[in-house]
């Protein structure tokens, strides 16, 4: 097979030529560039959109009857949960309630309320809890101007009178702004680069290149939101996802810089080697990453399109920085790219006088260990994945409501009222509509078997719309918003319910509940969908970086492998709550609807990327020596520091998002740095090196491709070394 060495005179040898002479022009370009995306991101990009929908689902439909013949019933509304020790009666106490309710009542954003004193069915039996509901004015009332009504209510509590205001706008009012997580994250990600190349200028550039991209990513990110809008936590996903493989990138890059160097390259000349190996790694895993989000779109959910095309446009920013703005960084640099180093102790090899090309590094050694017992490995690692993956199977998806909040939170402790006054299910409402006659109206058959089903706890009078055209009602259930009787009680009346009783063919249930639930099976039905997207494009991208059928197919399973065990080991924290308190969710909860979509494209093109680099090294030495075992011996021990300082990086940033307040966030990060830390261990240090051992040969097969001998390193040479190894 003859050798591959990267092309002086092809389009990324240009680009990288460019680059580096037109270094001043190319940066302030970027400057430029990045300031004016960031001002109009910021400035006039779109407002999330954070509705999601059920397809052709029952609450889909009924969402529709709703918006078309209840207008009214479009703004959002607020739930006032109050306790009293003494009773709501006691003069005190009464005088305090009051006076909340008409401050609540003032604000202009909330309509007219009821008090509980002009509504017995608000109280309970004994006096001492009761709830009003406050409609808001407007579907898209900003979080500031709900966020003093929290304050109001969080301020007159004490003295034996506890406050609560549930509600989504409520819960999103009081939580608070993400803080310094990605702060932290760059730290730690700094440290670790400082610690890899024992240089400040080294573990600068990665820093300032991964930045710049994100902020312009973030800008572009944005305005795409005015043709594809997206929910609010995209800005999270892509800052961390930006600045996870941002930096990434522009490591694999420099290290191969700095490898050019040492071997006597001058600067122009090792920008352009790293740009046309490493640079063009970088372009095909990025890729990857893109075609991977964009997979997104085959779950049909307008959110998820929007996350799609706004999380890898961020991507693609950071990609086109690796191969511009870090050649442009790197024409400054030059030499002193080790500048400001680390005192180091030399090796004892080098010490003893060992020459270096007979040292061998410890990922050399751990190689050798492998590949001596490769089926023993692969075995072993393989059962540890599916040991992990095995939670997975009861993984339950569900979005979260105010039981699962921080105990400290307002909408928490309306919740905790509710539902010790009025039921868990007060907070996870039925809402029925149907289209009607003016002169039949009649929904009471419906409206009673609804209310004689068993776990209904109460069922309201029907309300007809003002055109006469629609009616509906609403039903509670006796159980809680996350619990798995509520997802079978919907079931139930939908299938058996409903369809047998005169009228209630065409009555359609929905809700925020029902809602929910129809988004979570709507996702699980797409998920294989996405999921086969996903595999088949990548595998058509990999095939065509590294010319091999073999190791395309190894590379899907193997990801697959460690996507499954990021999955159970989530499910095992969040769902089972092993280790949740610790790690920062309060409560036992299923794992939110949108994180599993989320995280298998993000995770399938971040592996995709370490296989990238991986088996880009591999390749160029065995198409240098024309040996498997000493292409992958010396690929792995080539990349192992780099690969392990990417992971590294890649994990500090991911788990920063358990510093932050959103349980959905804490979640997917949680999870992908799970994955991360399995891909870069278990997967690229025992079971690539294991099976490509066990495969030899039929690693390279390609369909219609002649076997040949690689010709640049000598056979007597190619014989020494395999022997030390």
């Amino acid at each position: 097979m003859p050798t591959e060495t990267p092309r002086a005179d092809g389009a990324l040898a240009g680009l990288a030529r460019f680059c580096y002479r037109r270094r001043r022009l190319v940066l302030f370009a970027w400057i430029i560039g990045v300031l004016a995306l960031a001002f109009l991101g910021f400035r006039f990009g779109a407002e999330p959109d954070n509705q999601y929908s059920g397809g052709d689902s029952h609450s889909a439909k009924a969402q529709a009857l709703l918006a078309q013949h209840f207008p009214q019933q479009r703004g959002d509304t607020l739930t006032l949960a109050i306790k009293a020790d003494q009773g709501i009666d006691d003069p005190a106490t009464r005088q305090k309630i009051e006076k909340v309710i008409a401050e609540l009542d003032a604000s202009p954003v909330t309509g007219p309320i009821t008090s509980p004193y002009q509504d017995e069915s608000l109280v309970t039996q004994d006096r001492r809890i009761a709830r009003t509901t406050i409609p808001l004015t407007d579907m898209d009332v900003p979080k500031a101007d709900v966020k003093p009504l929290v304050t109001t209510v969080k301020d007159a509590s004490g003295d034996g009178l506890t406050l609560g205001l549930g509600g989504d706008k409520a819960e999103k009012a009081e939580t608070p702004p993400q803080g310094p997580a990605e702060g932290i994250g760059l730290l730690t990600a700094a440290i670790i680069l400082f610690i890899a190349f024992g240089s400040l200028v080294a573990m600068g550039l990665p820093i300032v290149t991964g930045l710049m991209a994100v902020l312009g990513g973030i800008g572009v990110m944005k305005l795409v939101g005015h043709l594809a809008p997206s929910p609010d936590f995209t800005v999270l996903v892509a800052v961390l996802i930006g600045l996870g493989v941002g930096i990434d990138y522009a490591l694999f890059i420099l290290t191969r810089y700095r490898d050019s160097l040492q071997e006597g390259d001058d600067p122009e000349t090792a920008t352009v080697k790293a740009i046309t190996t490493a640079g063009r790694a970088v372009l095909f895993a990025g890729t990857t990453v893109v075609i991977a989000l964009l997979g997104l779109i085959a779950m049909g959910q307008k959110m998820m399109t929007g996350v799609a095309i706004g999380a890898s446009s961020a991507v693609l920013v950071t990609m086109i920085a690796a191969v511009t703005l870090l050649p442009a960084f790197l024409g400054f640099i030059g030499y002193k790219i080790d500048s400001l180093r680390l005192p180091r102790r030399r090796p004892r090899g080098h010490a003893a006088g060992v020459p270096a090309r007979e040292r061998r590094t410890l990922a050399e050694r751990w190689a050798g260990v492998v590949q001596r017992r490769p089926l023993v490995a692969a075995l072993g690692a393989g059962a540890i994945l599916l040991v992990l993956a095995a939670p997975a199977l009861s993984m339950r998806l569900s979005l979260p409501d105010a039981s699962v909040q921080p105990h400290d939170r307002s909408s928490y402790t309306s919740y905790t009222i509710i539902s010790e006054g009025f039921g868990p299910g007060y907070g996870a409402p039925f809402i029925f509509a149907t289209q009607v006659d003016s002169g039949d109206t009649d929904l009471g058959p419906v409206v009673q078997a609804v209310r004689n089903t068993e776990g209904i706890a109460f069922a309201t009078p029907p309300r007809v719309s003002e055109d006469g055209q629609a009616a509906t009602f609403m039903a509670f259930p006796t159980t809680g918003y996350q619990d798995e009787k509520t997802t079978a009680l919907v079931h139930k009346l939908r299938d058996e319910v409903l369809p047998n009783t005169p009228g209630g063919a065409e009555v359609f249930l929905g809700g925020p509940n029902a809602g929910a639930i129809d988004f979570a099976e709507d996702t699980s039905s797409r998920l294989p969908l996405m999921i086969t997207v996903v595999i088949v494009l990548s595998l058509i991208l990999l095939v065509a970086l590294v010319r091999s059928i073999t190791i395309a197919l190894q590379a899907a399973v193997m990801n697959l492998l460690s996507i499954g065990a990021a999955y159970g080991v989530l499910v095992a924290i969040v769902q089972w709550g092993w280790l949740g308190s610790a790690l920062g969710f309060p409560t036992e909860m299923p794992i939110t609807t949108w994180v599993p979509m989320m995280m298998f494209p993000l995770l399938f093109g971040l592996s995709m990327d370490y296989e990238v680099f991986l088996i880009s090294r591999i390749r160029e030495e065995y198409e240098r020596t024309g040996d498997t075992r000493m292409g992958v011996t010396r690929g792995l021990a080539r990349t192992a520091k780099v690969i392990t300082a990417a992971a590294a990086i890649m994990i500090a940033i991911f788990t920063t998002a358990l510093l932050g307040p959103d349980v959905s966030v804490k979640q997917i990060g949680l999870g992908m740095a799970i994955a991360v830390l399995v891909d870069a261990t278990i997967i690229r240090m025992i079971l690539v090196p294991a099976v490509m051992e066990l495969c030899g040969d039929a690693n390279w097969w390609m369909p219609g491709r002649r076997k040949s001998k690689a010709t640049s390193v000598p056979p007597a040479e190619v014989e020494e070394e395999a022997a030390r190894v």
